[in-house]
C-alpha cells in the first residue's frame, strides 16, 4: 500500500493575546451555580476552589483536604477580591467580585453560613467552564462596570511538571459600561493562615462556635522585584516540621506606568471584626490602601493588594494576580513521617513560584488552550467531553500527591479534612483512565510502586494498600483479587502506551510472581483451571466465594496480558501456561456462568481458610466461609465486564464470546438502569435520589434469586461503574444507551444538586470517577502500541482527540484519508490501522514531531 506524507506546521504569526479566547464547554446560571467549586492548583500541589458565584473556598494548599475551610479563623473573613469605581462626578462604588449568596446559605444558628456574607456583592453571576478554564460573569445594574473572574492552572497532558505548579492564575476583566471615564481599582485580600489547615479547632464557649487553630506569629511583607509586586506571607513560630508550615504569596505583574500599586500588611487588631471593617473602609474610600501598622500583632494578620487604573468610556482592562504557595512537609498516610512534596524540590518558596511561573504563563496557557480546544472541537458528544474533562480535576485535588522522589500516590478520595482510604488502593484505581492516558509517566510510577514496594517478594501477594514511608513489612498483608489482576493489565497498558522495554524488563519477574500468587494452595485458582473459585477480596469491600464475572474477567485479562508480555520476553513456558489457562477459563466462563442474558456468580462455600490466600481480614464480609453473606448470586452486576473493558482499551480483544459480551451489556441497560431512584429501596449510601436516573450496582430480574443478605453496596449507584458500563456499551455499538448513562450521571452533577467537579463515592473527588476518560477512548477507537508503533483509530468520519499519556493531538478520518497531528510530544508510527481491520504498514518507521501532521491514504 502507498501512503501520502504531508508535513504541516501549526505555528503562525497571530499573537497569543489575539487568539486566547477561552472555550466554553458548559454554561451555568441561576440556581445551577450554587454547588459549583472548581479546584484550581497543580498535580500534587493542593488547590483552592472557585465557587459558581466567584467566592474562593475549600483552601487545600497545606497537604490536607480542606473542604469547607476558607483560609481564615471564620468564614466571615474568607479570601476575597473587590472592585472600586469612581466616576467623574465623584460618585464612588465598591463591591466584592462575587455574585449572590445561594439561598441554602441564608440561614444558620448565627445568621448566614456563607463566607463573607456581610460584603456587598454583584446582583447576578453565571459560570462558564471548560476545565481547567473557568469564567465567572458578574453583572449589577447599580454598578458602572461589569466583571469577569477568569481562573486557570496550566494543564498539559504529558507534562506533569508544568501541570504541577502551585499557582492559581486569577484575572479580573473589568468593563466600563458607561460613556465616561472611570477610576477603577481591583484588590485581593486574605488572612495569613500559615499553620492553619482547617483541621485543628477549639470550642468557643462564649458563642458556642468552633475556632480554627494553628497560625502563630505570622508575618506579611510587601515585596517588589522587577515586574512582580505583592504580599509575601511567612511565619516566625509555626513548627517548621509541620505539614502546615510554608509560605504564601499574592502577587501581580501589573506594575507599569498605567497602574498604581497599594497594599496593607495588617489591619486593625481590636477584634469584633475590626480588621475586616478596616479593610473595607480603607478600600472603599478611594481604592487605595494606606499601609498602617499596629503595635498589637495578630497570629494571622490580614493583608491586601490593590491595583488602581483608569478605564476610558466603554473600555475593558484585565488585572492579573497570582496566588502561589509552597508547603514542603507532606506527611505519610498516618500524618506521622515527612515524605515531602515533589513540587517543593523545584521552588524555594511561594515567591520563587511566582517569579519562575510568571514569564512562562503565556506559553503554558497557550498549550493548555491547545489541549482543551482539541477536546472541544472533537466529534465527541458534549456530555462525554464534560464528564472526561471535569473529572480530570481530581488529579489536582488532595486525592493525589507526589512525594519528594516523584512517586505518584492517591487516596481513594478525600473527606473534609482527611484522606479517604489510603494506599493507592489497587481495586479503586483499576477503574480510572485519566492518569495513564494523560500523564503516562505518573502511571508508570504507580506501577513501580505496585511491584517494587507493594509486592511481597516471597509469596507474590500484592498489598492493595501500600505503606508510606515505603516499608514492605508495614504493608497491609491483604491482596485484592481484582486489584492484583488489574495491576498486571495496567502494567501491560503502560508498557504498550510508552513502548518502554526497560520498564517491562525491570518489572517482569515480579509480574510473574503476582500472577502466580493466584495458584497457591487454597488460593484464587488453586487448581489452575483458569477459573477463580477461591475467596476473592474485591472492590465491594467484601469477599466473593466462587466464580463471578467481575473478578473472572480481570483474571482472564491478566492471563492474556501476561501471555503477551511473556511472548515478548521469550518466556515460552510461562506464555504457554497463561495461554492455556486463558483458553480454559474463557470457555468455562461462557459455559457455566452465562445465563443467556448476563454473567453471574456461582456461590461456592470455601473449603479452607488460608488467611494469606483469602485476605479475610480486609473486608466487611461474613467470616462464615461455609455460608457466606454479601454475595452477588444470580444478579446482574453493573461492572461485570470491567476486565473486558480494560482488554478492549489495551487492544487485547475479547476475553469471552463476543455475542455474550454484547448481550450482557444490553442486559445491564435493561435491568440495572433506574429511571427514578426515589422508587427504589437502598439500605446503604445514596448517590442518586428522587427523580434522578442512573445504573444500580446489582439487579435481580428474578427477585427470588436475590441472596437474603445481598451484596454490600448492591443498591447504590457509583459514577465510576456507570462510566465503566457506558464504555463497554460503546465498544458494542450501544452508543445511544451509553450516552444516556453518561447524561444521567452529569444531570445529577448539574451545579444545583451537586458539584460538577466533584463526583463522590467514598469521599470527595473520588478516583474511580476518572473512568469517564475511557469513554473518549472507546468512542474514538483509539489504541496505540509504542512497542509495535501501531496507531489505531475508528473508521467513523470525524475529528478525534487522542492521547497516549506521552504525546497527544488529533486524528481526522475522512473517507479513505487519515490525518494524524501531534500537538505535544512525538509519535513513532510503523503501522496505521482503522478499527474495521484496514491496515497500512509503512516501509519504514516515521516519527511525527510536535506541531506536525502526517496524512495517510487508506485502502
Amino acid at each position: 500500500m502507498k501512503y501520502i506524507l504531508i508535513t504541516l506546521l501549526f505555528i503562525n504569526n497571530i499573537s497569543f493575546a489575539q487568539q486566547a479566547q477561552w472555550p466554553i464547554l458548559k454554561h451555568y446560571e441561576g440556581e445551577y451555580i450554587d454547588k459549583i467549586a472548581m479546584p484550581v492548583g497543580g498535580i500534587g500541589t493542593g488547590d483552592i476552589s472557585i465557587a459558581g458565584n466567584g467566592q474562593w473556598q475549600d483552601v487545600e494548599i497545606m497537604n490536607k483536604p480542606g473542604m469547607g475551610f476558607y483560609g481564615a479563623t471564620s468564614p466571615k473573613q474568607a479570601p476575597c477580591f473587590m472592585v472600586f469605581t469612581k466616576a467623574q462626578n465623584g460618585e464612588k462604588k465598591s463591591k466584592t467580585l462575587t455574585g449572590p449568596i445561594p439561598l441554602s446559605e441564608y440561614a444558620g444558628a448565627q445568621g448566614s453560613t456563607a463566607p463573607n456574607h456581610g460584603l456587598p456583592r454583584f446582583e447576578q453571576a453565571s459560570f462558564d467552564a471548560a476545565y481547567p478554564f473557568a469564567t465567572v460573569n458578574l453583572e449589577d445594574s447599580n454598578m458602572p462596570v461589569s466583571a469577569k473572574a477568569k481562573v486557570f492552572n496550566p494543564f498539559i497532558p504529558g507534562d506533569e511538571i508544568n501541570s504541577g505548579i502551585p499557582v492559581a492564575v486569577i484575572r479580573y476583566e473589568i468593563k466600563n459600561k458607561t460613556n465616561a471615564p472611570l477610576t477603577v481599582a481591583v484588590a485581593g485580600s486574605l488572612d495569613n493562615f500559615i499553620g492553619m489547615d482547617g483541621s485543628k479547632v477549639e470550642f468557643n464557649s462564649f458563642d458556642r462556635s468552633l475556632n480554627l487553630l494553628g497560625a502563630n506569629n505570622n508575618r506579611n511583607t510587601f515585596k517588589q522585584i522587577h515586574t512582580l509586586a505583592g504580599i509575601y506571607m511567612t511565619s516566625d513560630s509555626v513548627d517548621k516540621n509541620s505539614s502546615a508550615w510554608g509560605t504564601i504569596a499574592l502577587t501581580t505583574p501589573d506594575v507599569g506606568n498605567d497602574y498604581t500599586i497599594s497594599y496593607r500588611t495588617q489591619f486593625n487588631t481590636k477584634g469584633w471584626g475590626t480588621n475586616f471593617t478596616d479593610m473595607w473602609d480603607d478600600f472603599s474610600d478611594d481604592g487605595m490602601f494606606k499601609n498602617i501598622t499596629f503595635d498589637t500583632k495578630l497570629d494571622d494578620p490580614r493583608a491586601a493588594l490593590s491595583v488602581e487604573f483608569q478605564l476610558a468610556a466603554n473600555e475593558t482592562k484585565t488585572i492579573e494576580f497570582l496566588l502561589t504557595w509552597n508547603f514542603p512537609n507532606r506527611k505519610d498516610w498516618n500524618d506521622d513521617s515527612i515524605i515531602g512534596n515533589y513540587y517543593s524540590t523545584l521552588y524555594n518558596d511561594a515567591w520563587d513560584v511566582a517569579e519562575k511561573t510568571l514569564p512562562q504563563i503565556p506559553a503554558l496557557e497557550a498549550k493548555t488552550l491547545d489541549f482543551v480546544d482539541l477536546i472541544i472541537n472533537s466529534n465527541y458528544p458534549d456530555v462525554v467531553k464534560e464528564a472526561a474533562l471535569f473529572n480530570s480535576s481530581t488529579l489536582r485535588s488532595q486525592t493525589t500527591f507526589r512525594n519528594k522522589d516523584g512517586y505518584f500516590f492517591g487516596w481513594e478520595g478525600v473527606f473534609a479534612s482527611t484522606g479517604s482510604c489510603y494506599g493507592n488502593c489497587a481495586h479503586v484505581w483499576n477503574y480510572e483512565y485519566a492518569t495513564p492516558f494523560l500523564f503516562g509517566d505518573l502511571a508508570m510510577k504507580m506501577r513501580e510502586v505496585d511491584y517494587k514496594y507493594a509486592l511481597d517478594d516471597s509469596s507474590g501477594l500484592m498489598s492493595f494498600r501500600v505503606s508510606l514511608p515505603f516499608n514492605k513489612k508495614a504493608n497491609w498483608k491483604v491482596a485484592a483479587a481484582d486489584g492484583q489482576m488489574g495491576a498486571i493489565m495496567k502494567t501491560y497498558r503502560e508498557w504498550q502506551l510508552s513502548g518502554d522495554d526497560n520498564f517491562l524488563k525491570e518489572l517482569y519477574p515480579n509480574i510473574k510472581k503476582a500472577l502466580s500468587f493466584a495458584w497457591i494452595p487454597d488460593g484464587w485458582d488453586a487448581n489452575k483451571d483458569g477459573v477463580m473459585e477461591g475467596c476473592q477480596h474485591n472492590t465491594m469491600d467484601i469477599e466473593y466465594f466462587g466464580p463471578n464475572p467481575e473478578i473472572e474477567f480481570w483474571y482472564l485479562g491478566a492471563l492474556k496480558a501476561a501471555a503477551a508480555m511473556a511472548h515478548y520476553m521469550k518466556d515460552a513456558t510461562f506464555e504457554n501456561t497463561c495461554t492455556t489457562l486463558f483458553i480454559n477459563g474463557s470457555k468455562w466462563t461462557d459455559e457455566n456462568i452465562f445465563n443467556g442474558e448476563f454473567y453471574y456468580q456461582k456461590i461456592q462455600p470455601a473449603k479452607s481458610k488460608n488467611d494469606i490466600a483469602f485476605g479475610l481480614s480486609a473486608g466487611m464480609g461474613a467470616k462464615d466461609v461455609s455460608n457466606p453473606d454479601f454475595q452477588i448470586g444470580e444478579g446482574c452486576l453493573v461492572d461485570q465486564l470491567v476486565g473486558q473493558n480494560m482488554a478492549f482499551i489495551c487492544g487485547l480483544g475479547y476475553l469471552a464470546d463476543s455475542n455474550h459480551i454484547k448481550k450482557a451489556l444490553q442486559s445491564i441497560w435493561k435491568y440495572n438502569h433506574v429511571n427514578t431512584f426515589g422508587d427504589h429501596f437502598n439500605n446503604m449510601r445514596s448517590y442518586a435520589l428522587g427523580d434522578e436516573s442512573g445504573l444500580m450496582l446489582t439487579a435481580y430480574p428474578d427477585p427470588s434469586k436475590r441472596p437474603a443478605v445481598p451484596l454490600s453496596y448492591g443498591f447504590e449507584a457509583w459514577t465510576g461503574l456507570e462510566y465503566t458500563a457506558a464504555t463497554g456499551m460503546i465498544y458494542e455499538g450501544l452508543n445511544n444507551e451509553a450516552q444516556q448513562v453518561i447524561t444521567d450521571v452529569r444531570n445529577r452533577y448539574d451545579g444545583y444538586k451537586r458539584n460538577p467537579f466533584n463526583e463522590e463515592e467514598c469521599g470527595n473527588h473520588y478516583a474511580r470517577a476518572m473512568a469517564s476518560w475511557s469513554t473518549i477512548i472507546a468512542l474514538s477507537g483509539f489504541n496505540y502500541s509504542g512497542v509495535s508503533k501501531t496507531f489505531t483509530i475508528t473508521t467513523k468520519p470525524g475529528n478525534y482527540f487522542w492521547s497516549n499519556g506521552h504525546a497527544w493531538g488529533s486524528a481526522i478520518v475522512s473517507g479513505n484519508k487519515l490525518s494524524i497531528s501531534v500537538h505535544y510530544g512525538k509519535l513513532d508510527v510503523q503501522t496505521v490501522r482503522l478499527n474495521d481491520g484496514r491496515l497500512l504498514k509503512l516501509k519504514k518507521q516515521i516519527t511525527i514531531a510536535e506541531n506536525n501532521s502526517e496524512e495517510f491514504q487508506m485502502q
